[in-house]
């Protein structure tokens, strides 16, 4: 691994963020340097003055006025140019840093997603994004180009006098060692400190999210006051990891002041005996305190940047995750879905489909129905390629949907969830999801169709009006229908009805079918459902149990069959006869 490639991975960088952190480092060198040239004009200014020695320039006033000026102008060019690498393209470089993170995340399979919690997915972008910015516009550079100008002061004080330069800088290594075996307690500590920063974070997302149910069963109480018994735990674990990284920091920082004792005490022994003369010895003394100052600063940015590490991985992490890839061009024979042999399991646990095998016809209403657990939804996701199958395969048309890129093959399916997602804006926009391009006839014929004209016509503004986070103004069947407006507009040739009629009363569920009924005409559709009644116009049902086929055919065949269907239909009639 080269140094760029482990640079660019401990750190989540870019091609083009490596590069600004090459120009960050020699801008800070350069500018570090340029400090140096006050010392310089200081030093000549007192040889002048007590005169008679080898560096009596004898320089007028306004010679000197010449140099400071231009000594100033040469600090404010490599400032501004040290800020400009630091600040101004680090700025950039997390633009794109979190562009090209949501890029990659809205390419990532859906088992990624399971395993991840959405406050996690987002204060990686934002939060962990956020330290890698600091890191690269205060610390990494800062503390590599500290480290390389210490360097070549230090080559060049050894070189003048060893015995000097070793006084003044003996304490600089210890002082990094110090930093450098306390890596695991920081890193410790300060892993403490973010992961219980996530679970607070994650504890109010879920607390507004639940609100609802909190206060139907009267929980707020201990469920607040268990998330602020989580904010002092993590205000502790705060406390602890400043603490320690402090004891470590200050303990090294002044070791290094040390060296200016060591300097003074030797380079006076020099003096005494004639090793050096009284302008060496100043040079030492104003040489070693403007060292250590980029040093001390280098010490507090190693120890942050050992702090950084775990926010570091989490980015890294995401850019690591395999992504679905698939070509662009997709024509198939026509839409019939067919599974073949599938199998699938969620990352390599227990086994959810076991040798599925079926086939959805184009023109054909086929139902995916069974106990809970049995693999249903499943199966209607794996079709649309939210996930990979582990054996087998699925393909649409001939064509192996595993070879198709995500985003080509979703342009063929209008898919309904069970668990709706609409957006704070009007109804009419929501709806237009399904189709960008769709104009407001198109909208309001599908929103027609799935029987949205009963509710929207009584909102303030119809179908203008603003319906708040997630449909907040709505009930569970209204934002439901919306959803099926999205996948009647979007007119797509694959339909996938997950749940879809769930939250429905009797009527309007009846008139969704026959809406659903009028649309389906050469298209491809699957429909999970757990109501009999939802599936009793279908020409096909798959009935799956326990991961695998359990039976297949028309509703009349498997009627006439007697086996499982039959049970769930003659269970569900009894059913409709209970009551309180």
């Amino acid at each position: 691994m080269t140094l760029e490639d482990y640079v660019r991975r401990r750190f989540a960088l870019s091609e083009n963020g490596y590069r600004n952190f090459v120009r960050s480092t020699i801008s800070v060198v350069i500018h570090n340097i340029s400090l140096m040239l006050p010392v310089m004009v200081l030093f000549v200014l007192v040889c002048d003055v007590m005169g008679r020695n080898a560096y009596d320039y004898d320089l007028g006033m306004w010679q000197y006025l010449a140099v400071c000026i231009l000594v100033l102008a040469v600090m404010y060019v490599t400032y501004r140019w040290q800020y400009d690498c630091t600040f101004f393209r680090t700025y950039r470089e997390s633009t794109e840093v979190r562009i090209a993170m949501a890029e990659r995340i809205r390419r990532l399979p859906l088992s990624f997603f399971a395993k991840k919690d959405p406050t996690d997915l987002s204060s990686r972008v934002m939060g962990d994004v956020a330290v890698q910015e600091s890191a690269m516009t205060h610390w990494f550079p800062e503390l590599v180009g500290g480290m390389v100008f210490t360097a070549i002061v230090s080559v060049m004080v050894l070189v003048y006098s060893p015995l000097m330069g070793v006084a003044a800088l003996w304490p600089v290594p210890f002082a990094i060692a110090i930093i450098l075996l306390s890596k695991n307690v920081q890193r410790k500590y300060s892993d403490i400190k973010n992961e219980r920063m996530l679970e607070v974070n994650e504890g109010v997302q879920e607390c507004l999210e639940v609100m609802r149910d909190l206060r139907g069963n009267n929980a707020v109480g201990a469920y607040t006051g268990e998330l602020f018994a989580k904010m002092d735990r993590v205000e502790g674990s705060e406390i602890r990891s400043e603490l320690n990284t402090a004891v470590f920091v200050v303990s090294s920082q002044l070791l290094l002041k040390f060296g200016i004792v060591t300097t003074a005490i030797v380079g006076g022994w020099q003096l005494t005996t004639g090793g050096i003369d009284v302008f060496t010895f100043i040079v030492f003394l104003i040489l070693v305190s403007r060292l250590y100052d980029p040093l001390n600063m280098s010490l507090q940015h190693l120890a942050a940047m050992i702090s950084s590490e775990y926010n570091m991985a989490r980015l890294q992490e995401i850019e690591d995750q395999p992504i679905q890839t698939g070509t662009t061009e997709f024509h198939p024979d026509g839409y019939d879905v067919v599974f073949d042999h599938v199998r699938f399991s969620y990352d390599g646990g227990a086994r959810v489909l076991e040798d599925v095998s079926f086939t959805a016809r184009q023109g054909e209403v086929t139902a995916l129905v069974g106990p809970s657990g049995g693999g249903k939804s499943t199966t209607a996701k794996l079709a649309s390629r939210f996930w990979d199958v582990d054996g087998g395969r699925i393909t649409v048309g001939g064509v192996d949907i595993s070879t198709v890129d995500p985003e080509t093959l979703l342009s063929c399916y209008s898919i309904v969830f069970q668990d709706v997602t609409l957006f704070n804006t009007t109804v009419r926009d929501n709806i237009r999801i399904g189709r960008r391009g769709a104009t407001d006839e198109e909208v309001l014929a599908a929103a027609r169709a799935a029987n949205c004209d009963e509710f929207v016509d009584a909102l303030p503004d119809s179908y203008d009006t603003v319906i708040g986070e997630n449909g907040a103004m709505l009930s569970g069947g209204e934002r439901q229908r919306i959803s099926i407006a999205r996948a009647l507009l979007k007119d797509a040739p694959i339909v996938l009805l997950d749940e879809a009629t769930a939250s429905l009363d009797t009527e309007c569920e009846s008139q969704v079918q026959a809406a659903i009924s009028e649309l389906v005409r050469d298209k491809t559709v699957i429909i999970v459902a757990h109501r009999m009644r939802t599936v009793e116009g279908a020409d096909r049902i798959v009935v799956l149990a326990d991961g695998t086929v359990a039976e297949q055919g028309s509703p009349r065949e498997l009627m006439e069959e007697d086996g499982r269907f039959a049970r769930m239909v003659r269970v569900q009639r009894s059913s409709d006869d209970w009551a309180i």
